[in-house]
């Protein structure tokens, strides 16, 4: 039971690393920020924080020269 405990223990920190390195978890990482940083206002849906990061994502010259 113990290993079976510990196997699926490293499975789950493994899927939080390649979330995190990914940016999958940009959402859940917007919701504590806005939670601790604006808790007057609401946050923002999933959706609208995907439409707003896909426009500052690709808005705008995005080059060194």
């Amino acid at each position: 039971m113990g290993t079976r405990l510990n196997l699926l223990n490293a499975a789950r920190s493994l899927w939080h690393s390649i979330r995190e390195l990914s940016g999958d978890d940009g959402y859940e990482r917007y919701l504590q920020h806005h939670a601790a940083a604006h808790p007057d206002t609401p946050p923002l849906s999933r959706i609208d924080w995907f439409a707003h990061e896909q426009q500052q994502k690709w808005t705008g010259v995005k080059r060194c020269c």
